[in-house]
């Protein structure tokens, strides 16, 4: 392997150990210069990293440094405790994963119950679900969608990596009564969706009221 090659990949290296959130290859190539194959580098680095105690992995476009899953609980030994979500946010999450966008309509009506507003806040806050845009239909309600922190939380590479509906609902974390009609999404992208327009300024400090 080249001397470049070496050095590229201890850049890489560097740079995603002190960095706190995981970086895209656009943000690395930066460091890199023109013409570097930042996906090769990537995947090579993640090749040497692969069975160690650290792992160099992928969320949606983007990659970072995390604990190998096997040692997990040596981490979950220092972690303090937080408050566990409750029923209805876990189901909230769940169907905003697996049905996104989704209005907080659209929500409830699969739930089959009324979702409270404070429900909502508490992902928003967390940074599990963002505001994506709004319903292009009467009242333009607010779409809600996943973000790459929700990946990077539950250690998914894309959506198409979450688990299916029958294990949710083995683990309790979705009740039986969702409907079968619920699919499991494409992978992960951002981009709206031809129903939705762009939220405007100002949208995300306005109560969502849909």
């Amino acid at each position: 392997m080249s001397e470049v090659t070496e050095r590229h990949l201890r850049i890489l290296e560097a740079l995603l150990f002190a960095s706190k959130e995981p970086l895209d290859a656009n943000t690395l190539l930066a460091y890199l210069g023109e013409g570097a194959d930042v996906h090769g580098l990537l995947v090579t680095l993640a090749g040497r990293y692969a069975g160690r105690g650290v792992n160099l992995v992928r969320r949606a476009d983007k990659w970072a440094f995390r604990t190998a899953e096997d040692l997990g609980f040596l981490l979950r030994r220092e972690e303090q405790e937080t408050r566990p979500l409750s029923r209805a946010a876990l189901e909230t999450l769940s169907i905003i994963a697996y049905h996104q966008p989704a209005t907080r309509a659209e929500i409830e009506e699969v739930r089959g119950v009324a979702t409270g507003k404070g429900t909502i806040d508490l992902l928003l806050e967390a940074g599990w679900i963002r505001m994506r845009g709004r319903r292009r239909t009467p009242g333009r309600p607010v779409t809600y969608g996943t973000t790459e922190a929700f990946l990077d939380h539950f250690g998914l590479e894309a959506l198409s990596d979450l688990p299916g509906l029958d294990e949710l609902k083995g683990s309790g974390l979705l009740s039986n009564r969702l409907p079968p009609s619920l699919q499991i999404p494409l992978p992960f992208e951002g981009a709206l969706r031809d129903d939705e327009d762009p939220l405007e300024p100002g949208d995300e400090d306005v109560e969502d009221n849909s």
